[in-house]
């Protein structure tokens, strides 16, 4: 890997795109490096995944709005739409709108935590409402989410967004943009263009994962698939973009991330601060391996919560009679704390009538439910009777998260041996005794107890799609996505997945 500084840079300066950050990331995304084999059989592990949550979520009202949306921009010949009966296809940049908020409503597939936060898998809808539109093969395909996940997680391991209440959408819809130049085989120069055009495009902020979260936590990913996809289309056809978007003296990072430019002391002229980032990228000929880096969720929840979770199925053998309990502190890293516990200061996180959004980035409710029941479910635990229960109200408000410096070292960890997302808890019973327990890293992580491997991602897909599609769909798609890499042009239709006729729910009306 090779580290690029980036900085700002004032517009005299006259910065020589060679030097700029999204041509080195074209240059990622045009290197014809084979795809090496652990990687590929990650990116079928991740489909499956992408497939398992995304049918799951099939019926949920905002993923039925966002199909219905879909379904008024009707192609022949387009691309296909997660439960919708084979025949049925769409322009590719409502497939990646409906099929990427499928994907991200339950909060269950793949992340990546590092500077920022990700989740990687929201690659996979845009690029394969591309290539079944173009006809693409699967090796195509591998190819161009190879680059999705490559540049998504680099951007994600150098620059933080959260900081400045930013939406990780930003890391995303440039990857999405280079993975389907990728898949196109698109020339460098049409590949810069359209990540500087899906940068600037996909700057939103953070207030929709504060406060009230609505469906839109669910709709942003799918929102960056949709701008990534016609900010492809647009420089395909010879239109240029902001340029340099990341060092330009107006550009996000001068304005909106560190690097900031201002005023001189006497309100003339503009100071450059030498605050720079160093975003790791492969040199060439070097293979696309940060998938491998990444890690999909057991649970339908807050990634930070996965450990937890875990946590608290152990600890509730220890502790016996729930009800004796006075209090619990979780001791965390900062963004567990400041993000998704007491920290937040987020009344709502406390709230026994919060959506689902609110509740599933809420780590009191979580593991309160975790504790109570010992088992999690992606629809059950979330169910607005479970969190009004009032012994869960009760148990949720006695628990308090404190951050703990060295949580935060390891969660910031560049070491994959140390790198953890959990935390210690601290149960004190009314007797004044004391249960304390630690938990560094998800059962299923690379690193936990049960980490993930092919024969996980298949049952997790058959077990949360049983009910929804029949034996012999389940099967059928479980034989294609492990044969990706052997599907022709124009067989990529074979990835998605159909409901059984009548089954499928209706969108209200609306515009299209």
């Amino acid at each position: 890997m090779i580290k690029h500084p980036v900085k700002v840079h004032p517009s005299k300066a006259l910065l020589k795109r060679e030097d700029q950050l999204a041509w080195k990331m074209a240059a990622v995304a045009t290197d014809k490096i084979k795809v090496d084999r652990d990687v590929q059989e990650m990116i079928i592990n991740r489909i499956i995944d992408n497939a398992s949550v995304a049918i799951a979520a099939i019926n949920r009202r905002p993923v039925v709005s966002a199909r219905g949306m879909a379904l008024g921009h009707a192609k022949k010949g387009g691309a296909t739409v997660f439960g919708a009966k084979p025949g049925v296809t769409v322009s590719p940049e409502w497939a990646a709108w409906a099929n990427g908020t499928a994907v991200r409503e339950l909060d269950m597939h793949d992340t990546f935590l590092a500077a920022d936060y990700s989740h990687p898998g929201d690659n996979i809808p845009p690029i394969l409402a591309v290539a079944q539109t173009m006809e693409k093969s699967g090796r195509d395909l591998i190819r161009g989410l190879a680059t999705g996940y490559e540049l998504h997680i680099d951007l994600v391991r150098a620059i933080c967004l959260h900081e400045h209440r930013v939406d990780h959408i930003a890391h995303l819809c440039p990857a999405q943009a280079a993975g389907i130049g990728t898949l196109l085989g698109l020339k460098q120069e049409v590949i810069f263009q359209a990540i500087q055009q899906a940068l600037h495009t996909s700057i939103t902020f953070r207030q929709s994962r504060k406060g009230e979260i609505s469906s839109w936590k669910a709709y942003a990913p799918a929102h960056a698939g949709k701008l990534a996809v016609e900010a492809v289309d647009r420089c395909m056809r010879g239109e240029g973009a902001p340029s340099p978007i990341y060092e330009g003296e107006d550009s996000i990072i001068a304005w909106v991330l560190s690097g900031r430019t201002q005023a001189d002391s006497k309100g003339r002229g503009t100071v450059f601060e030498p605050i720079y980032y160093e975003v790791p990228l492969p040199g060439p000929g070097e293979s696309k391996r940060a998938i491998l880096d990444s890690y999909t969720k057991e649970h339908s929840a807050e990634y930070q919560s996965q450990a937890l979770i875990d946590l608290a199925f152990r600890m509730r053998e220890q502790v016996g009679d729930i009800n004796a309990i006075k209090s619990i502190t979780i001791h965390t890293s900062h963004h567990t704390h400041y993000v998704i516990g007491t920290g937040a200061n987020d009344p709502q996180k406390m709230d026994p009538k919060a959506s689902r959004e609110t509740l599933d980035h809420s780590i009191m409710y979580i593991f309160a439910v975790a504790l109570q029941d010992g088992s999690w479910h992606h629809v059950d635990s979330y169910a607005p009777k479970r969190a009004g229960r009032a012994d869960t109200v009760r148990l949720w408000h006695k628990i308090e998260t404190r951050e703990d410096p060295a949580w935060t070292e390891k969660y910031h960890s560049r070491d994959p041996e140390t790198l953890a997302f959990g935390g210690r808890v601290e149960i004190t019973m009314n007797d004044g005794s004391t249960i304390i327990d630690e938990l560094g890293v998800a059962n299923a992580h690379p690193n936990g107890a049960r980490p993930f491997g092919r024969a996980e991602y298949i049952h997790k897909f058959r077990t949360i799609t049983e009910g929804l599609i029949t034996a012999r769909e389940s099967n059928r798609f479980l034989e294609a996505a492990q044969n990706v890499a052997s599907l022709k042009a124009g067989e990529l239709a074979a990835l998605n997945v159909t409901l059984p006729a009548g089954t499928l729910l209706d969108a209200k009306p609306g515009i299209f």
